[in-house]
């Protein structure tokens, strides 16, 4: 059975703790593409762009999410940049997919940008806002709900997102 719903969004749109939440109202179980990569990798993601770089990373995200996609049935929060994949873009057609939307300032106080997030290295602020305009319209294509998650609390973004996708 397929997930139940996928959460899309950039750094800092609160896709792990969305997903938490939703599955606790709607049930069922949460997972995170992220964790799996860092699990299958033995290392964090971080320590991946460092040793073995971005291409690299996006091979074990495109496999995570692509098993992820197959295994599980609850919620999925998939990394940030998934999207990039065109395969994965392809199997989220026809899914519930939600594009969790944020602004740079609510994006800035929920990570801090820290040396955590390899791609917001240097000038983090330019390189989000790089992200974001290269990434914004695969968002929207695969999403069949977007819900802006700016100056909202964590319950109030997943009580909007289960009625969102609500049956």
């Amino acid at each position: 059975m397929p997930p139940r719903l996928v959460l899309v969004g950039p750094p800092g749109s609160g896709k792990s703790t969305a997903a938490r939440l939703v599955a606790g109202r709607l049930g069922t179980s949460w997972r995170d593409t992220d964790v799996d990569v860092e699990q299958q990798a033995g290392s964090s993601i971080s320590d991946i762009f460092v040793d073995h770089g971005e291409e690299r990373f996006r091979e074990l995200e495109a496999a995570a999410v692509r098993a992820a996609l197959a295994e599980h049935d609850g919620v999925l929060a998939v990394g940030g940049g998934a999207v990039l994949d065109d395969t994965t873009r392809a199997s989220l057609a026809g899914r519930a997919v939600v594009f969790l939307d944020v602004t740079i300032k609510d994006a800035a106080q929920r990570i801090g940008f820290n040396r955590d997030r390899p791609l917001l290295l240097g000038n983090p602020r330019a390189q989000w806002i790089r992200l974001m305009e290269e990434r914004r319209p695969l968002y929207e294509a695969v999403a069949t709900l977007v819900v802006d998650t700016d100056g909202k609390t964590p319950d109030e973004v997943a009580d909007e997102i289960v009625a969102g996708v609500a049956p």
